[in-house]
């Protein structure tokens, strides 16, 4: 019988990865939301946490992080960092898992592309084509 590979054919992430990604992922948010962490940045911005990767051991956690309305990222960014052992902390009472993952944040890059995909299919060039592909 050949020994399991850690490695994942597919190169994606493993269900066990997701699922502790988002269990950490609603804990994190809840957190975030109810407004736990005792500072004037994160007072002062709500913070939505679109998505959380595990990495393949599930020591490492990467929260993808972005303040509502977009403004004072960095600072909102540079907060979380600041207060990650404390949010850990936190995490640990609510979500089970053998170990608490080290904590990462992150900017979310996916409203940046959908903004770009936006800013692209409005060019003028692109109406152009559209304009002849209707004719």
């Amino acid at each position: 019988m050949a020994a399991r590979s850690p490695s994942r054919a597919g190169g994606g992430p493993s269900q066990r990865q997701l699922r502790v990604g988002e269990l950490v992922r609603h804990a994190l948010s809840e957190i975030l939301q109810r407004g736990d962490i005792p500072d004037p940045v994160l007072e002062t911005h709500p913070v939505t946490v679109p998505e959380v990767r595990m990495s393949p051991d599930l020591k490492h956690a990467t929260a993808y992080v972005m303040p509502l309305g977009g403004s004072d990222q960095e600072a909102v960014v540079q907060a979380l960092i600041r207060h990650r052992a404390y949010l850990r902390g936190l995490l640990a009472k609510k979500v089970e898992v053998k170990y608490m993952p080290d904590l990462r944040f992150e900017l979310d890059p996916s409203f940046e592309e959908a903004q770009h995909i936006d800013d692209l299919l409005r060019s003028p060039k692109v109406a152009r084509d559209l304009d002849q592909d209707g004719d």
